[in-house]
């Protein structure tokens, strides 16, 4: 599916041409795979896993110099006593922020994210939008997470969310970006798919659950319903496009059922921090206390790790 023509008209007929979601048998679903269990050898792959698609993240208005460089030191070795742990995937912070985090980080591997458009609400007109993402990348970040105008896209303006998706992700350059599709606030399942082709359409690099700052945030079964829309987006336009759940994934079973929810829907392919990432600040020091346990034997306890 391609957006030939971006008019609301255009854009409407192909994202409401899209098959409905059955609310009872995504539920249903998701709820099945977050049942399963996974065999001790293969739950400190999980982790381990997991750990590596973590996008260490701050994002309050108290956010420190301080606190940032140490959370990025805490990104490149999440367990100072244990070499073998590996690095998460990237830190996310405020555009402010990422002159602070850069040299930290530089040469790592491990990314460096940051929100922009108006984060959280995106309620700003397109050329801040823009300017919020210019200074971002220039400033040295490597992965932008954007938010949709939600206002627009439940008043169905479809061309105008796809239009500032395509001017937002020209203005990220060389930087990855991520679409925040702020799924608590878009009311139906349905819509939740439309959004992510939308995002797609209009070039994401990643569709994102959310922000982490409205009351619901990631589910299994929004994720579901995007993991599904990517694997059938690349199957119709030959382009994958990576998935993050993000707020609300504190512990590890949390993880481990996300990682089974990849593994039986899109398969192997999304099973790496290139296209799976989870947004999270608390997450991360639950793997490492799992972590531990099938290393030690026991718990090293919640004190044992930095709080982010």
């Amino acid at each position: 599916m391609t957006a030939t023509a971006t008019s609301t008209a255009n854009l409407r007929a192909l994202l409401h041409g899209l098959p409905g979601v059955d609310k009872v048998g995504v539920e249903a679903r998701a709820a099945a795979l977050g049942t399963r269990s996974v065999k001790t050898t293969a739950k400190a792959k999980a982790i381990d896993l997991a750990i590596r698609m973590v996008d260490l993240t701050t994002l309050e208005g108290a956010d420190t110099p301080g606190k940032v460089r140490a959370l990025s030191a805490k990104a490149l070795h999440p367990d100072p006593a244990d070499p073998s742990c590996p690095s998460v995937a990237a830190v996310c912070v405020y555009p402010s922020m990422v002159p602070v985090a850069v040299p930290v980080l530089a040469g790592s591997g491990v990314h460096v994210a940051s929100v922009a458009t108006a984060f959280p609400s995106g309620q700003a007109p397109l050329d801040v939008k823009l300017a919020d993402t210019r200074d971002a990348v220039a400033l040295g970040a490597d992965e932008i997470d954007m938010v949709i105008s939600r206002g627009s896209f439940l008043a169905g303006d479809y061309a105008k969310v796809f239009d500032e998706i395509v001017a937002v992700k020209e203005a990220c350059g060389d930087a990855h970006l991520k679409v925040i599709l702020e799924t608590g606030e878009l009311g139906t399942y349905d819509n939740v798919r439309r959004a992510s082709w939308l995002a797609m359409m209009a070039g994401a690099d990643f569709i994102k659950t959310s922000t982490g700052k409205v009351p619901v945030a990631a589910t299994l079964p929004v994720t579901l319903i995007m993991l599904e829309a990517v694997r059938d987006f690349r199957a119709q336009n030959g382009r994958q496009v990576g998935v993050k759940p993000a707020g609300g994934i504190r512990t590890t079973k949390d993880a481990i059922k996300y990682l089974v929810l990849i593994n039986e829907t899109v398969g192997d392919d999304w099973l790496d921090p290139d296209w799976f990432r989870f947004g999270a600040s608390s997450l991360l020091n639950d793997l490492l206390m799992q972590r531990t346990k099938l290393t030690t034997g026991h718990y090293a306890g919640p004190d044992y790790f930095t709080l982010d």
